[in-house]
């Protein structure tokens, strides 16, 4: 089964930036792509962006365009989400899911724990 662990969250100020980690296992990493999602308090859990198994990037948030870049290290079976230009909307606690593709709708395994990103004014 697919297990994630995000890590990298903290309180920066706006403006700042952060790296947020996501560490796979369970899986072959190589062959699934990576989602990332936020839950901001009172709201829904959102996609934010994928990584697709080639690189590929989809974007499912465009307030991040241009400011949030994917990766994925298949070495490490690590996804990274850098965030720069922070701002306080970007709050959030952010989870990371294993897909078959950007264009599934299924989660594979369970959910991890979150990081949570903290954005003040």
């Amino acid at each position: 089964e697919a297990q994630v662990v995000e890590s990298g969250g903290g309180l920066v100020q706006a403006g700042a930036s952060l790296r947020l980690s996501c560490a796979t296992s369970g899986v072959t990493f190589d062959d699934y792509a990576i989602v990332w999602f936020r839950q901001a308090p009172g709201k829904e859990r959102e996609g934010v962006v994928c990584i697709s198994t080639n690189g590929g990037t989809t974007y499912f948030e465009d307030s991040v365009k241009g400011r949030f870049t994917i990766s994925r290290d298949n070495a490490e079976n690590t996804v990274y989400l850098q965030m720069n230009s922070l701002k306080p909307e970007d709050t959030a606690v952010y989870y990371c899911a294993v897909r078959y593709n950007c264009r599934s709708t299924i989660i594979l395994g369970s959910w991890g724990q979150g990081t949570q990103v903290t954005v003040s004014s």
